[in-house]
């Protein structure tokens, strides 16, 4: 990941523009075009994306939660096999760039852009105000190439951001997994929590994200799985308060099936495969242990009916 006040490209590029939040399905179709493009024209492919997201900073008041943190999204746009994922500072600053300063500024001068690749929404510059035809006619002035990609195109797809946060808001969690093309998931740390569960046989572990602006999904039990030691390890996380026991603040705990080693410290990234149930207060603590043998019960099942073949019990 490269911030673009310090980038340095030393050649001509193929460049798509976007927050790209999830990089979902409809993100992952114009990244195969931009990886296209670049071989065919024999230039480097380069990702322009903004951070904080551009709400963050012009409608502070909203409290905007995204998809991935920014390390998350390098990590999948990369993946793709992106030759430059170029991080801009969105600041009230930059916002106010004209569209002519920030194709002069931004696209010529270091992304050395020789061809822009966008959708057919996209707009930008101060106020957002200039569109492809503005886009077009700069492009003829510096000397780069403009390829729309379709409003059809996109349609096709019929995926969003948006969609996907209020898919993982009501816990529809198979639903956001087939918009984003893999599973959702949540990295942290392992850190120490109240040590409960461990005494009624349900160890789990309590992991810590550090970004505060990450979309956790709704509250409630779900079935997910982390690579731990270079293999799958399948589990049951619970996100909320654990009312039975009482808790004052929101946690994030995964009881991982047949894993017995200690996890604190451990940055782990968990996946999420699909949600069993709400949260619930239970009479007593017998009723909560009886309530999540049920749970690993229907995971086991899960697992099973939907062939994850590496899950072993």
């Amino acid at each position: 990941m490269k911030d673009a006040n310090n980038l340095t490209i030393n050649q001509p590029t193929v460049v798509t523009i976007g927050t790209f939040d999830g990089v979902h399905v409809g993100h992952q179709k114009i990244l195969k075009r931009l990886i296209e493009s670049a071989k065919k024209e024999e230039l480097a492919s380069a990702v322009l994306t903004f951070f904080p997201h551009p709400r963050m900073v012009l409608q502070k008041e909203m409290d905007i939660k995204l998809i991935q943190t920014i390390n998350e999204r390098q990590e999948v746009i990369q993946s793709e096999g992106i030759d430059y994922f170029i991080v801009h500072p969105f600041t009230k600053d930059f916002s106010r760039l004209t569209a002519q300063e920030y194709v002069e500024q931004i696209l010529v001068k270091k992304m050395k852009a020789q061809k822009v690749i966008i959708g057919y929404d996209h707009h930008f510059g101060r106020n957002r105000a200039a569109d492809i035809h503005d886009l077009r006619k700069l492009g003829k002035e510096y000397g780069f190439e403009v390829e729309e990609i379709s409003k059809k195109d996109i349609d096709d797809v019929a995926v969003s951001s948006t969609k996907i946060r209020k898919a993982l808001e009501m816990g529809h969690i198979e639903k956001a997994n087939i918009y984003l093309g893999r599973p959702f998931s949540v990295q942290g740390l392992v850190v120490h929590g109240n040590g409960k569960g461990k005494g009624f046989g349900f160890p789990t572990a309590n992991l810590a994200v550090e970004e505060t602006y990450k979309l956790i999904p709704k509250i409630g039990v779900y079935i997910v799985r982390s690579k731990i030691k270079g293999h799958y390890v399948y589990g049951m996380m619970n996100i909320g308060f654990k009312p039975t026991v009482g808790s004052d603040q929101q946690t994030i705990e995964t009881y991982f099936i047949n894993w017995s080693e200690s996890l604190y410290g451990k940055k782990l990234k968990i996946e999420f495969l699909s949600r069993i149930r709400g949260e619930k207060q239970f009479e007593s603590v017998e009723k909560l242990k009886e309530a999540m043998q049920a749970d690993l019960e229907f995971t086991q099942a899960y697992l099973k009916e939907h062939h994850y073949e590496d899950a072993s019990f």
